[in-house]
């Protein structure tokens, strides 16, 4: 029995492997609309095109009622379908939730419709505004709301609309490596080319927040520009870096809307945008998802600039011994060392000790504050110690403590001192 179920496996992983290559195919091929496929049971499709399709088919798939966004082509007048011929979404949306006239506003203002073969950095003609429909009705729709969306364009000094309105021919899904981009491209931006413009029954009318951003004009301080709207890009950069700093620089959110006063030079279509700002005006910025290793690179410049504690953080330099800012940290009141960067605690004084070697010494730092790696440089065996949420270079740990335990041997210039009782 066991000889003939061995004998019977190859069979049956090729019989698999066909199922498999069917179902793929069977998958491949219904994505692929034509005008003639539209899905009953309250499913409807419309195709739109507003620029470069990897934004909004995010967008679109975050809307209630929409079933599916598959990025693709279409309208290329006979031309093989690929990212020569115009570049758009195929919304698939359940009719009962979401009106196609929901999306079409949705459409209308998440882009420059005033723009003609481009949206932002986007050139050519494959990056037109076009509304491509499956239905009398949407294409009714969309030719009233265009009318409509006019008025408000032209009452705030924009000019007319380019988009074109028409029925829909032949969609083509584009290629695997397009699909889910921001999925498959975690360290991006979100483009947003939308001119602030609202229909006066938006479906994303937002009462509008104003801010006070005279506290923005002395001093440094960190902007992040965000989306109005959904931006998995700017969600990410909260959860993985901007959550937890801890920082004495001040770290605000913003959107476009919310730059009165600042001297910004840096384009807005792009979020997050991580902006550092002095006295008010752009020092540099940065579009686009930042990891927490660059995000830290660049505010230790723009905090330390070139200087011995930028090298010791990012160069893994050391500090001279005895010096001035050792003198000023080894006698310190209870309290905690934190990140000179981030503001996370690092080490506390309870765990403090003199060494005599010249360098601040511990016997263990905060739990979880900081990880061990391996340093090989000037031909020595050594355990660099780096800082777990900035990733700066902190110093050593050595097994010479007092009463057998470790000695963290640490630079001074890269801390800072905060007393017992004052940290949040």
């Amino acid at each position: 029995m066991k000889q003939y179920t061995i004998k019977m496996m190859p069979l049956m992983l090729l019989m698999l492997g066909l199922a498999a290559c069917a179902e793929a195919d069977q998958a491949d091929a219904a994505k692929s609309t034509n005008v003639q496929d539209i899905a009953s049971n309250h499913l409807s499709s419309i195709v739109l095109g507003s620029g470069c399709f990897w934004g909004a088919e995010k967008y679109y798939e975050n809307l209630d009622g929409v079933v599916n966004a598959v990025s693709g082509y279409a309208d290329g007048r006979g031309m093989e379908a690929n990212y020569k011929t115009i570049t758009l979404v195929e919304v698939s949306f359940n009719a009962d939730v979401i009106s196609a006239e929901t999306l079409i506003k949705h459409f209308f203002e998440l882009h420059d419709p005033t723009q003609k073969n481009r949206q932002g950095n986007d050139v050519g003609t494959q990056y037109r505004s076009i509304v491509l429909t499956t239905n009398e009705s949407q294409l009714a729709t969309a030719q009233t709301l265009r009318d409509v969306y006019q008025q408000q364009l032209t009452a705030s000094g924009y000019g007319e609309i380019r988009t074109i309105i028409k029925p829909l021919e032949q969609f083509y899904p584009a290629e695997t490596y397009h699909q889910d981009y921001l999925a498959k491209n975690p360290n991006g931006y979100c483009p947003n080319h939308a001119t602030g413009v609202k229909f006066i029954d938006s479906p994303t009318t937002r009462e509008i927040v104003e801010v006070d951003n005279s506290g923005l004009l002395n001093g440094k301080v960190i902007m992040i520009l965000e989306a109005e709207i959904y931006c998995p890009y700017c969600q990410k950069f909260r959860a993985d870096v901007s959550e937890a700093y801890q920082g004495d620089i001040p770290l605000v959110y913003r959107n476009a809307m919310q730059l009165q006063g600042l001297d910004i030079k840096t384009p807005t279509w792009a979020t997050p945008t991580i902006f550092f700002l002095e006295d008010g005006q752009e020092k540099f910025a940065k579009q686009g998802y930042m990891s927490g290793q660059e995000f830290y690179k660049a505010l230790g410049f723009f905090k330390l600039g070139d200087s011995e504690a930028y090298k010791t953080a990012f160069d893994e330099g050391t500090d001279n011994r005895f010096c001035k800012q050792y003198d000023l940290f080894k006698n310190t009141p209870p309290g905690v060392f934190t990140d000179k960067l981030s503001g996370a605690p690092l080490f506390d004084t309870d765990n403090r000790f003199d060494s005599g070697t010249g360098w601040l010494s511990f016997t263990e730092p905060v739990a979880g504050a900081v990880i061990e790696q391996a340093d090989n440089s000037f031909g020595m065996q050594r355990t660099a110690i780096l800082a777990k949420t900035s990733g700066i270079h902190l110093g050593h740990v050595f097994d010479d403590g007092p009463n057998g335990q470790p000695r963290y041997c640490i630079n001074a210039t890269v801390l800072d001192f905060v007393p017992r009782g004052v940290m949040p």
